[in-house]
């Protein structure tokens, strides 16, 4: 049998692409003055025990100019004491005189800590695509588990987001438990999403009729592939609206699922895995924090940090024709 050529694709924009990805991994960190001012905790609590030295924008902040220190150990696959040395000699050749955090203090207070995402605001709806991945925290190599099998001690994190569609940055994201299921988060997410919603694509996990009402109460469309064996609720003689999965469900059944996703647009749900592609190959896919609000709070910076990088720069691509 004959397989199909693959499609070849070109970049447009070499040049801004390339400063681009030059600005991402560049040693040179721009404190701004509130930064400086605001790194010192300068407020009393009136309890007992000391105040904390460090605010909360020295550990971390959202913006990865500010080079703070949880961004920056991601960022750079850093522990935490090699962290602290990187940053003091950062301070010492910007001449700027701070105190850096120990990894200790960053452990201990990270879990404290309620992380933004930084998104460039739009007037028009959005379309939202959504999905979720795993993310190791401890457990074999791919070798050894492919050579002896997966051993007992092999447990992952469930990120789920939700991506923009037209610009690629990271408009919401959760982290969960593995046993967690999509359908169960979809709620949340679209609750830290305040711009209007044209359109919201997920995969079949999320064929369920809370998500469906989660969707519509944003006056969105909702574009989840119904599932083989899905079954019409509401038929034409009932008096009440047609629910949307019904409308689904027929559209499916007149014209096809192949000829439906390219109507509806949902081939770009996957976007949303080129979003989780890129978080694990630029951060390992892997989690150094030992508690789960720590992790959670790890993974919200890495999302955060790579809004940042696509900010910079994204390549503008067109199909070759032969």
């Amino acid at each position: 049998m004959k397989t199909k050529a693959k499609d070849n694709y070109r970049v447009r924009n070499w040049q801004e692409y390339g400063a681009a990805l030059k600005q991402r991994g560049s040693l040179t960190f721009w404190v701004s003055e509130e930064v400086i001012e605001q790194w010192r905790n300068e407020k009393k609590t009136g309890q007992k025990g000391a105040s904390n030295y460090y605010s909360d924008i020295a550990i971390p902040s959202v913006s990865f100019a500010n080079a703070t220190m949880g961004t920056v150990q991601s960022v750079f696959h850093l522990a935490g004491r090699q962290t602290e040395g990187f940053l003091e000699s950062l301070f010492i050749l910007m001449g700027i005189e701070l105190k850096v955090p120990d990894h200790s203090t960053l452990c201990r207070r990270l879990s404290k800590l309620s992380v933004g995402l930084p998104v460039i605001p739009k007037n028009e709806a959005i379309h939202v695509v959504v999905d979720s991945t795993g993310v190791k925290v401890y457990g074999e190599g791919e070798w050894k588990v492919r050579t002896h099998g997966a051993g007992k001690r092999r447990t992952w994190r469930k990120l789920h987001l939700g991506c923009d569609e037209g610009t690629g940055e990271i408009l919401a994201a959760m982290v969960t438990t593995n046993d967690v299921a999509d359908c169960e988060v979809l709620p949340d997410l679209l609750e830290q999403i305040d711009t209007p919603i044209e359109q919201i694509s997920g995969d079949g996990g999320y064929d369920t009729f809370g998500c469906y009402n989660t969707i519509t109460s944003r006056d969105a469309k909702a574009v989840i592939p119904p599932r083989s064996s899905a079954k019409i609720q509401q038929h034409a003689n009932s008096k009440e609206l047609p629910h949307p999965r019904d409308e689904n469900i027929r559209r499916v059944r007149q014209v096809g699922s192949k000829q439906w996703k390219q109507e509806s647009a949902y081939h770009r749900r996957s976007l949303s895995e080129t979003a989780m592609f890129r978080l694990k190959s630029i951060f390992g896919g892997k989690l150094r924090r030992r508690f789960f609000e720590n992790q959670a709070v790890e993974l919200l910076l890495q999302c955060a940090a790579l809004n940042r990088m696509i900010q910079l720069g994204k390549p503008d691509s067109y199909k070759v024709q032969d």
